[in-house]
């Protein structure tokens, strides 16, 4: 037990559970909440880094992590998505777009193990999830500070553009497993 709950995968489990911490400072207006969600989300957008850093540099990739970390990152990305929908400050379709991409390139994964090949995460993979942490702060941002409005918008098409051709590329690379 000791081996599988090791730094990364710890981190992992910090950034599940700030999950939570990031939607009720979202979800309930107090003071500074924009901030505070804000602020924690980039924390776990930062153990996200560092988990898959340290696992590879000291040798420490387990079956947990690998199933757990984008486990873990999906739930966080689509949990803020979900709320910024419902309070207006995001188009659902960025949303579907988003979710419809996380959907294939899972199963594309999961058909990919039952052979076992694992599909590990591409530059694309990296910039998509790069684009779409900046999209989320940017548009939390913007509502305490509406200079950051211009620029949110733009990350939203980018964090878009980065997603679709994204799935395009595991697409591409593993159409052995959908043809």
């Amino acid at each position: 037990m000791r081996r599988h709950l090791n730094l990364p995968n710890q981190l992992t489990i910090l950034r599940l559970l700030l999950v939570p911490v990031i939607g009720v400072a979202l979800a309930i207006g107090f003071t500074d909440h924009y901030q505070v969600a804000v602020v924690t989300y980039a924390l776990a957008a930062l153990t996200d880094t560092l988990d898959g850093r340290i696992a590879r540099s000291r040798h420490q990739v387990t079956e947990l992590g690998t199933f757990l970390d984008p486990l873990v990152d999906k739930i966080m990305v689509i949990t803020v998505l979900v709320i910024l929908v419902e309070h207006s400050l995001l188009p659902g379709w960025v949303v579907v777009v988003i979710f419809a991409r996380e959907f294939v390139i899972t199963g594309l994964r999961s058909l990919a193990a039952t052979q076992g090949v694992v599909v590990s995460a591409s530059a694309w993979g990296k910039s998509k999830m790069l684009t779409q942490n900046c999209m989320i702060g940017l548009v939390i941002l913007a509502q305490p500070y509406p200079v950051l409005g211009t620029v949110a918008t733009v990350f939203v098409y980018l964090a878009v553009v980065a997603t679709v051709l994204s799935g395009l590329d595991y697409l591409w690379r593993y159409r052995g497993f959908v043809t």
